[in-house]
């Protein structure tokens, strides 16, 4: 395209000019093997990485569209150097195959000699390796699928494995789709999984990731062992099995902090995977406790550092799991591409919403001024306590009634990060709030409570980010986040993008004290939205929104 959005760098960094006609089109086909660095208001940066591209291939996508891509939108001629750095890296996977030989011995085979060679010979990929055959291709020992393909990664040549899973017990399991059918888009994505048997997922909130996972479940039809972050997801996921599957209540089974039930389809939470007794992991038999043919892990991308340990364990089992994004603040992607797998399926926010499947949402940054006094705290706190003291500014309780009032009779959750903030705003506003320290029967009493209208406003700490099924909120106010977490970002917006039976458009705000670390992480979390094609409007706390 002569004069396109992009112009591509030498250092395979990728602008893209905002108001270009083409910009949304440029910025979908970008996010396949892309990720965004920065994103102020005129121009975009987005940088070609390795593990991106990895993604890319791993879901089908050769390099040839790749630079088709960029050489499309581009508005100036893309490097040599580029393209042929994508070619190269995109070459690198598959050249390493885990297999496995007809007595079941796992082998790394390669069509390259000298690449094999090379791997051997690294210091901590040489003790995973038994033997070499005279066909050349090493034997690994049975223990170190996953290990191996840890050092492999990092060694920059991804291992395509092809070794196959247990089958696990079988059990049957069939979808209920009397009243409903999984989307075309859903379909794709439990039939990208059944292809390959591990992967990634990934799907906006409110896109029916759960559905997915209950169609991957009757694909394969095994014990299945669904791993959530909290109880009250544990609860929701139960509920939707039960009412889009053929199980029945005794064959699911809860195995939280609360309750310790192993049944076919066990639902168990990160929290008692890795909590410890006498330093050692209190629970790790739930991961032997069946025959498992199934691991799904959902939220994939709060997965905690431990159960990357244990998933390494786990290669034989298939093994699925599913996120609205790949991105970490730990920076452990590459444990999720080989431990978990490569992402097999992605579909665009903006996409699923222009099919009417998610709520239109618009995002707004709510700008507050902080008065003198606190402008003087502010300037003497150490760095440690000056995000705190920006986050919970008092103006923000002012600006937040005043947009409740804006949206009188919507539903609206107010969230934060700081439990006498929210403790102040339930006060202030006469609303309930939920924390972690809220029993979990109180905490489904009062989300049920809010989506049958009888309460329209909730106040509720982090334990609202993840999974929490709340069609009818329409308006979200941040008031406080952790950090520049563009995680939480993405969990927050996606309470609102449930269709909703009134039909508004939901509206997403973000209150930030001017000028301060609190306006600099603000603009590090909508990195991820911006990625996905929502734009923030800035506005004024003293002038109200349109």
């Amino acid at each position: 395209m002569p004069d396109g959005p992009l112009i591509v760098q030498s250092d395979r960094t990728v602008l893209l000019e905002v108001a270009h006609p083409a910009a949304d089109a440029a910025r979908h086909a970008l996010a396949v093997f892309a990720e965004l660095e920065r994103a102020p208001e005129h121009v975009h940066t987005y940088r070609i990485t390795r593990l991106g591209l990895w993604n890319a291939r791993a879901a089908g996508h050769t390099a040839a569209e790749i630079n088709a891509t960029l050489t499309e939108y581009s508005k100036f001629a893309v490097p040599a150097s580029v393209s042929a750095e994508i070619d190269e890296t995109i070459g690198r996977y598959g050249k390493l195959v885990i297999e496995r030989d007809d007595e079941g011995t796992l082998l790394l085979r390669s069509t390259d000699a000298a690449v094999l060679t090379q791997v051997m010979r690294a210091k901590k990929v040489a003790p995973l390796l038994i033997e070499r055959r005279d066909d050349g291709s090493q034997v690994i020992e049975p223990w170190a699928r996953g290990q191996l393909k840890q050092e492999l990664i990092k060694l920059g040549w991804p291992a395509d494995d092809l070794a196959g899973f247990t089958p696990g017990t079988p059990h049957q399991i069939d979808l209920d789709e009397r009243d409903w059918h999984l989307r075309d888009y859903q379909q794709q994505a439990v039939d990208h999984f059944a292809e390959h048997g591990s992967g990634v997922v990934m799907l906006p909130c409110g896109a029916g990731k759960t559905l997915v996972g209950a169609g991957a479940m009757a694909a394969v039809k095994t014990n299945t062992l669904i791993l959530v972050t909290n109880t009250v997801s544990a609860r929701q996921w139960r509920d939707e099995l039960l009412k889009r599957t053929s199980l029945t209540e005794d064959e699911i089974g809860e195995y939280s902090g609360l309750v310790k039930e192993v049944k076919p389809v066990t639902i168990a939470t990160y929290q008692i995977l890795t909590s410890k007794r006498k330093g050692s992991y209190a629970h790790l038999e739930l991961l032997d406790a069946l025959d498992w043919g199934l691991v799904v892990y959902d939220e994939v991308h709060l997965l905690p550092a431990p159960v990357f340990k244990l998933t390494a364990d786990l290669q034989a089992r298939r093994r699925l799991g599913l996120t609205a994004t790949l991105v970490r603040e730990d920076g452990r992607e590459s444990d999720v591409f080989s431990l978990i797998g490569p992402k097999r399926f992605d579909a665009p926010w903006k996409e699923i919403e222009a099919q009417g499947y998610i709520s239109p949402a618009e995002c707004f940054e709510v700008r507050v001024d902080l008065p003198f006094e606190e402008r003087m705290e502010y300037a003497a706190a150490g760095d440690d306590e000056r995000y705190r003291l920006a986050a919970t500014a008092p103006a923000k309780l002012d600006a937040t009634r005043r947009l409740i009032e804006q949206h009188k009779g919507e539903r609206i959750l107010v969230i934060g990060q700081y439990l006498d903030q929210l403790e102040a705003l339930s006060q202030e506003l006469g609303a309930p709030s939920i924390t972690g320290a809220t029993p979990v029967p109180e905490r489904e009493r009062l989300f049920q409570a809010f989506r049958d209208g009888e309460e329209k406003i909730l106040v509720v700490s982090k334990v609202a980010n993840f999974s929490i099924d709340l069609p009818e909120a329409s308006v979200a106010i941040q008031v406080s986040g952790s950090f520049g977490s563009r995680q939480e970002e993405a969990q927050r917006l996606g309470r609102l993008l449930r269709p909703k039976q009134s039909g508004l458009t939901a509206s997403f705000y973000t209150l930030v004290a001017r000028d301060t670390v609190d306006q600099d992480f603000a603009q590090n979390r909508q990195r991820f939205l911006a990625e996905q094609g929502y734009s923030y409007s800035i506005l004024d706390a003293e002038v109200p929104a349109a």
